[in-house]
């Protein structure tokens, strides 16, 4: 197999522009950009270490140590 050459690349990307449009297309690139900064903000917040929860069984726990003192 051989390499698309610049005449196939080019045909490909006009009917490409004439199937979707240029505002369909650029439309769906910002969709993919903002994807990715979501993306990348979540794996940011992933570094940050969790607070703890405290469960209610903890927190009953808690108050019948403060009861016995």
């Amino acid at each position: 197999m051989h390499a698309p050459s610049i005449w196939g690349i080019l045909v490909v990307a006009v009917v490409v522009i004439l199937l979707f449009g240029r505002g369909k297309i650029s439309g769906m690139m910002g969709e993919v950009a903002s994807g990715i900064k979501a993306f990348q903000k979540g794996m940011k917040d992933d570094d940050k270490p969790a607070e703890r929860v405290t469960t209610t069984a903890e927190v009953d726990a808690r108050e019948t140590e403060r009861k016995d003192v």
